[in-house]
């Protein structure tokens, strides 16, 4: 078996774990690709991926195409004299590039395929309440994750574990597989499993949009409270506050179950010892424990009432 030369492609800091754990193994990188800086903040500065910033921290080549069909971008790839890419939190690839190595191309997914195959599997696996999640790695086809599965592990949710906990669970153990699935492909022993042709009976992650993170109190509690955790830390379940002085929009990023029956209008709140917000659903209260107001900085429930100057009224369902 050929030594394996690898070409990483990723953007986010849940694919520098990755990376890290395969230079610790001593694999051979041949090039980094990431996308292109982009303006950010108020002066838009030109802001680098946080993979970027890491392969230039290890002194390792940095290819940022504005198109991965640019054929001066390919004719680099290409002299990379990669035979093995891996993919981890990155665009879709066209298929000149996922077949130009000659061991192939996998990629690193956040759940356990073939479920929840799409652009968010780590909110929907919480969103939805799974007690179970995992990583799967697999080789690249035209498909969206649905390539030929190579390895997966499995990692258990916890009932107020949020979308954020869970992400860096995953990425730790998905760092491992990656190093795990490189091992297996240059033993030459890789055995791969095909993922069913139909989608029936399967579980979609979908791409996440504003109206998708509207909180709707009139809903069981704990299908809000998995709302909640599914969307946090980013993008944010939200809702509007309605009080005295007008409404305002709070992101609602931690919340917890509690057994107290309702018996209120859906979205009407319970301030208990001046620090607890409780907030009526279809069948119980769901008390928030950290809040984001509008323009402010995430901050405990507590805080958020000795702060705010206003008499809260209720919560728009």
């Amino acid at each position: 078996m050929d030594k394996v030369r690898i070409v990483f492609m990723g953007t986010p800091e849940f694919a520098v774990e990755s990376l890290r754990q395969l230079l610790e193994s001593n694999y051979d990188i041949a090039a980094v690709v990431t996308v292109p800086d982009k303006p950010a903040g108020r002066g838009l500065k030109l802001k680098e991926s946080a993979v970027k910033q890491f392969a230039v921290s290890q002194n390792l080549p940095v290819l940022q195409p504005q198109s991965l069909k640019d054929e001066d971008f390919l004719k680099k790839l290409y002299s990379c004299n990669a035979n093995l890419f891996v993919i981890v939190a990155f665009r879709i690839l066209p298929e000149k590039v996922w077949m130009m190595p000659k061991l192939g191309t996998f990629n690193l997914h956040g759940s356990l395929l073939p479920d929840y195959r799409g652009a968010a599997p780590i909110n929907h696996a919480i969103i939805n309440g799974e007690t179970e999640s995992g990583v799967t790695t697999f080789f690249l086809n035209s498909g969206i994750d649905t390539g030929k599965i190579i390895m997966n592990r499995r990692l258990p949710i916890g009932p107020d574990d949020t979308a954020g906990d869970l992400h860096d669970k995953l990425m730790h153990i998905g760092a491992s597989l990656v190093v795990e699935t490189v091992k297996l492909i240059e033993s030459g022993s890789c055995r791969v499993v095909d993922q069913p042709a139909s989608t029936d009976g399967l579980k979609p992650a979908p791409r996440i949009f504003r109206e998708h993170c509207r909180i709707n109190w009139s809903k069981s509690a704990k299908e809000v409270h998995n709302l909640i955790r599914g969307l946090s830390p980013y993008p944010g379940a939200y809702s509007i506050l309605s009080t005295d002085k007008g409404a305002t929009e709070v992101k609602i990023l931690r919340s917890v179950l509690t057994d107290k029956p309702s018996g209120k209008t859906p979205g009407e709140t319970l301030i208990m010892d001046e620090k607890k917000l409780l907030v009526s659903c279809a069948d119980r209260f769901i008390e928030l424990t950290e809040v984001k107001p509008a323009g402010k900085k995430a901050m405990t429930t507590d805080e958020f009432l000795r702060g705010i100057r206003s008499i809260i009224l209720h919560f728009e369902s």
